[in-house]
């Protein structure tokens, strides 16, 4: 396809079509109607732009440089995760017992959620009088009690909807029972479990989103591998108003002592949602 001077090729429609997930087959040749027309429109704009010598501005140079590192950069991290090795049956099966709050004994929840409004509220004595309350008017009367302000909201939702921080922990809770959670040591909610629904998921249905979660999670640790291996090895120099606090810090370290690797955080501490959603089949 030629547009005055320039060319629109098969591989650009082609690429534009494949960020359009989910076509059907049958909407190919009206999607790649549309995409043509798109690329012709952007095309007679470039070159319009090019004629004004806008693609000089000093500003246009510079994010057109920015966008060409950020796709170069995203080339690499692509590579060096197309590299990693999927997850073995055994790990799989290793992730679906270890927590059973999401699948084997999986539960839909209704909860009350009191939302904290207080500035000064002692941990410990709520802990107490959350543990001694049994249905949400008591739950109330306590915070109440302590001049505690707080707000009531209800939902209903499943385990894989719920922080992975707190998955673990209202599993083990019966209807009637509470949940502080806090923040730094400071509580900000009261999680009352009004009602729980059994929703066991088996490891059929779970396969395909561990699999997945457990792939991504490699794949991002791999990145961060490689990133820091170069950095390693690189010749960083800091200048201007940037050097100084580098040059603090390193003074800070001990002499010729590598700093502590952080160690990963196993895979099972997180699960993302909407992979996990899909994967099971859940609404």
């Amino acid at each position: 396809m030629r547009v005055n001077d320039g060319e629109i090729t098969v591989h650009q429609i082609n690429q534009a079509l494949q960020q359009q997930r989910g076509l059907k087959p049958e909407q190919l040749d009206s999607a790649s109607r549309q995409v043509l027309e798109r690329l012709i429109d952007q095309e007679l704009a470039v070159q319009s732009a090019v004629a004004q010598k806008l693609d000089r501005d000093p500003k246009v140079v510079a994010a057109m440089e920015a966008a060409k590192r950020e796709i170069i950069a995203r080339a690499y991290a692509e590579q060096v995760a197309e590299a990693v090795a999927k997850p073995s049956a055994q790990e799989v099966q290793q992730y679906y017992d270890d927590k059973p709050a999401l699948f084997a004994k999986r539960r839909a929840y209704t909860l009350q959620e009191f939302t904290l409004k207080a500035g000064s509220i002692d941990p410990a004595l709520l802990d107490t009088k959350m543990t001694q309350a049994r249905n949400a008017n008591e739950v109330a009367a306590a915070l109440t009690a302590m001049d505690v302000r707080f707000e009531v909201s209800q939902s209903t939702q499943g385990a894989e909807s719920l922080p992975m921080s707190v998955v673990d922990k209202i599993g083990t809770l019966n209807v009637g029972q509470n949940l502080v959670l806090a923040q730094g040591g400071k509580p900000l909610k009261v999680l009352h479990i009004a009602a729980a629904q059994p929703g066991p998921v088996s490891l059929e249905q779970a396969t395909p989103a561990i699999e997945q979660f457990i792939l991504n999670e490699r794949k991002r640790q791999a990145v961060e591998a490689a990133i820091k291996a170069a950095r390693s090895s690189a010749k960083i120099e800091y200048q201007g108003k940037f050097a100084e606090p580098a040059a603090a810090a390193a003074s800070a370290a001990p002499a010729l002592t590598p700093a502590p690797t952080p160690a990963a955080a196993p895979a099972s501490q997180k699960l993302d949602d909407a992979t996990l959603k899909k994967g099971l089949g859940l609404q």
